[in-house]
């Protein structure tokens, strides 16, 4: 990578660059312990826990993604009334984080469970709940204040209630002049027409358009799918093959870094946080991408939901 479009180039930019996130938030509990012997009861491990961990996830994980990055960052959310979401707004204080959340006491905050033996995951229980319509009406106009006041707007669609209005989010944004990414989740894109970048994975642009034949189709279906939606740009994060950006200018391919793929949980989140606050520190699209590459190349030699700083791309 050329020095003018390391990440180094655009942070005095970035620092200034006022990112709204919002979405679902999760809480991801990590339980790591010792296997030495299987259950008489069921054959099952029994996992000693020696330590545990709390991080943020969906959407607070793409919040302290690009908090981390030196952006200053604000998330938008609905949680519960309860131990979970009050850890939440702990370790999102701890990131640089400024929270607006909405506490429902109807509501329990999602948690997602990880139990982890030998550096390897066992097991994942999920503790959620839809939101109510009443608190999502709520939270919409909290929305139109800060959107107000921010540069650029992330929705971070985990599938779990806390996007009902997401279609109006992003016309109240364009409406705005902000530019909108949006991860994606589900089969039901229309809701996302007028973005500005959605960026799904492999999996879930298959699920939309169907399987491909060859680089070819794959970039007519995305063209098909950009010209629908009246995106600018759709990026399809593609795993081992890195990835791809279709735009008006055509598809440009990004090959995958050559590190060592520890885990891949929560990479998405710092793929749309990396180039959500380039993007709104002026870089062009381009180099945005290649950078956000890099990002995931790094992301995914950690374990669990983590972060990338500016250090580790330059």
């Amino acid at each position: 990578m050329t020095p003018e479009r390391r990440f180094s180039s655009f942070r005095d930019s970035v620092a200034r660059t006022r990112v709204l996130v919002v979405g679902d938030v999760m809480l991801d509990r990590y339980w790591f312990g010792d296997v030495e012997r299987i259950s008489p009861e069921a054959p099952v491990p029994v996992v000693k826990i020696a330590r545990t961990e709390e991080r943020p996830g969906g959407a607070a994980n793409v919040a302290r993604n690009a908090a981390a990055l030196g952006a200053p960052t604000t998330l938008l959310s609905v949680t519960g009334e309860d131990e979970a979401g009050t850890a939440l707004e702990r370790l999102l204080a701890a990131d640089h984080v400024r929270t607006s959340f909405h506490r429902d006491p109807s509501l329990p905050t999602t948690v997602k469970l990880r139990v982890i033996g030998r550096q390897q995951q066992l097991l994942r229980i999920d503790f959620e709940t839809a939101p109510s319509h009443e608190v999502l009406a709520d939270k919409l106009a909290d929305y139109d204040t800060l959107v107000a006041d921010c540069d650029l707007v992330i929705l971070s669609d985990y599938g779990k209630g806390g996007l009902a209005h997401i279609a109006s989010m992003i016309e109240r944004a364009r409406a705005a002049g902000k530019q909108v990414l949006v991860d994606p989740k589900g089969d039901d894109w229309a809701k996302y027409r007028g973005a500005t970048i959605i960026t799904p994975n492999r999996a879930e642009f298959r699920q939309v358009v169907g399987r491909w034949r060859d680089d070819a189709d794959l970039t007519a279906k995305a063209a098909r799918l950009r010209a629908d939606l009246d995106l600018a740009a759709l990026l399809v994060t593609r795993s081992e093959e890195g990835m791809s950006l279709f735009t008006a200018d055509g598809a440009a391919h990004f090959p995958a870094q050559t590190r060592e793929v520890y885990d891949v949980s929560g990479a998405g989140d710092t793929v749309i946080a990396t180039l959500g606050v380039l993007l709104g520190a002026g870089a062009d699209i381009t180099a945005a991408v290649r950078i956000a590459n890099e990002a995931a190349g790094v992301v995914v030699g950690k374990l669990g939901t983590a972060v990338v700083t500016p250090d580790e791309l330059d």
